[in-house]
């Protein structure tokens, strides 16, 4: 074994003592570098998972969108962030893994008219990193080009696991190009807590973006917690407008202080991997609607009383007629499910005594779609009895 073997073996032994947990995810070249860390005994200290999406369908399920194009820095970078949210999952309480996204436009059996390129991220608490690599065209067969993506990847994962490590620059010639960025992390929560952000989107896989597209059909609540009668009203509600529902949380409450930034990030845990959230500022629907125009909102009949009850409007009828006419001017629009009060009293939207005027902004959810009758309240009840003490 050559002298450069031995050190190349001495550096992935050191990111497998490194403390450090990461999860792969290498799509278009490089997947060598998988063999290369699991070849040093040690791997499994390291490596939670590896995944190779390669087909291009198996990229968009693996990212939860398909990217505009896939060897690209944008890329990488959401397959970083995507494998760290898996292994945030898979990991205790407390860990920062690493998430690390790589992809490659390498020598292929057809001519390649754009670069031969390598794209690298990595993700953890801290913010992203990642580096691209661009390759002369000829100089280097498949396997050599695989090669140098491999050892890359290896390279800029051990730079994130604190090993001393060379520069992925090394690897390349002189005339080659190669550059790095590294993108601290924003709490865009704390943002959006502190009135710098006014909607902030929280994807599936964690992912929180600022400039998403705007959501068609929103289910607005506290979601304290979220329950099967909320699960069951979202997918009656995406069954009868044929849409993808996205639930919504305003941090501000109009007549309650604004929640903490502890309790928004432990009530988004309930979504993870299942639903899109949209974090707002909006605690009426007027100012939703300014949010999300053309949005069909999911109401029960109780709120829907009181949009159209001037006693919340501080007795003002005027601004109670302000308010539906801005709502409706935003082409927004209310799904109203059936509510049943304490009394085990059954409401419904023909109960509510709705402006003819806009009548047209309230469809009902018949009775037979959707009725549950138990409230987040009552659920909460039942947490404090059960957390008391038992005699």
């Amino acid at each position: 074994m050559s002298p450069s073997d031995i050190a190349w073996q001495q550096l992935i032994a050191a990111v497998h003592g490194s403390g450090r947990k990461a999860a792969l995810a290498i799509t278009g070249g490089g997947t060598g570098a998988i063999g290369e860390l699991l070849r040093v005994p040690g791997g499994s200290r390291l490596l939670i998972e590896a995944q190779v999406p390669y087909d291009e369908k198996a990229l968009a399920t693996f990212l939860g969108f398909a990217p505009g194009q896939a060897s690209s820095s944008d890329t990488a970078v959401a397959m970083a962030r995507s494998a760290r949210a898996r292994a945030v999952r898979l990991t205790p309480k407390g860990t920062d893994p690493v998430g690390l996204g790589a992809t490659a436009a390498l020598v292929s059996d057809r001519p390649r008219r754009g670069e031969h390129r390598f794209h690298i991220a990595v993700a953890d608490a801290a913010g992203v990193a990642h580096c691209t690599g661009v390759l002369a065209k000829g100089r280097r067969d498949r396997a050599g080009e695989e090669d140098v993506v491999a050892r890359a990847i290896v390279l800029w994962l051990a730079r994130t696991c604190g090993v001393t490590a060379p520069s992925p620059r090394s690897l390349l010639d002189a005339d080659e190009h190669f550059a790095e960025t590294v993108v601290p992390m924003v709490d865009s929560i704390d943002r959006l807590l502190a009135g710098e952000l006014d909607r902030l989107t929280v994807l599936p896989d964690g992912e929180m973006v600022l400039t998403a597209p705007g959501a068609l059909l929103l289910f607005p609540g506290s979601f304290n917690p979220l329950h099967a009668g909320h699960v069951l009203l979202a997918r009656v509600a995406e069954e009868l407008r044929q849409q993808p529902l996205a639930f919504e949380i305003s941090v501000t409450n109009v007549d309650k202080p604004p929640l903490a930034g502890e309790t928004v990030r432990h009530r988004l845990t309930q979504f993870a991997w299942q639903s899109r959230v949209e974090l707002t500022r909006a605690p009426t629907f007027v100012e939703k609607s300014r949010l999300f125009p053309n949005a069909t909102f999911v109401i029960g009949a109780d709120t829907a009383a009181r949009l159209v009850a001037p006693r919340y409007y501080g007795d003002d009828e005027l601004q109670m007629h302000l308010a539906l006419e801005e709502i409706a001017s935003s082409g927004a629009s209310f799904l109203v499910a059936v509510r049943i009060d304490s009394a085990g009293r059954v409401h419904t939207l023909n109960d509510i005594p709705v402006p003819r005027r806009y009548a047209d902004l309230f469809t009902e959810i018949p009775e037979h779609r959707f009725r549950f009758d138990t409230s987040s309240s009552e659920i909460r009840a039942r947490g404090r009895i059960l957390d008391q003490p038992q005699g």
